[in-house]
């Protein structure tokens, strides 16, 4: 029993590295080409940069929500890990 639960905690760090390493590089993908529409739309018409710098900001609000539900998925299965749960239940541990 030992064994199983050492391989899905060890899976499960593995697991949420790769979700707070793949929320990052979306996160800064995503910010890179929403600063990259900016800067083009600014330049090509700056009397409407007001209005762009707004939308910006508001969808830059929305980016960053995506990423912070990542974390908060990967810090559930960090520190309340429901499927360690249900594999101890399966084998009558609990």
């Amino acid at each position: 029993m030992e064994a199983l639960v050492a391989t899905i905690q060890s899976s499960t760090a593995i697991t949420v590295g790769m979700i707070f390493a793949l929320a990052a590089l979306g996160t800064a993908l995503g910010f890179g080409l929403l600063g990259g529409k900016f800067l083009e739309g600014a330049a090509r018409q700056p009397e409407m940069a007001g209005m762009l710098q707004t939308r910006m900001f508001i969808i830059a609000g929305l980016l960053d929500a995506v990423s912070i539900i990542g974390v908060a998925m990967g810090m559930l299965l960090m520190f309340a890990n429901p499927l360690l749960d249900a594999a101890l239940a399966a084998v009558g541990a609990k």
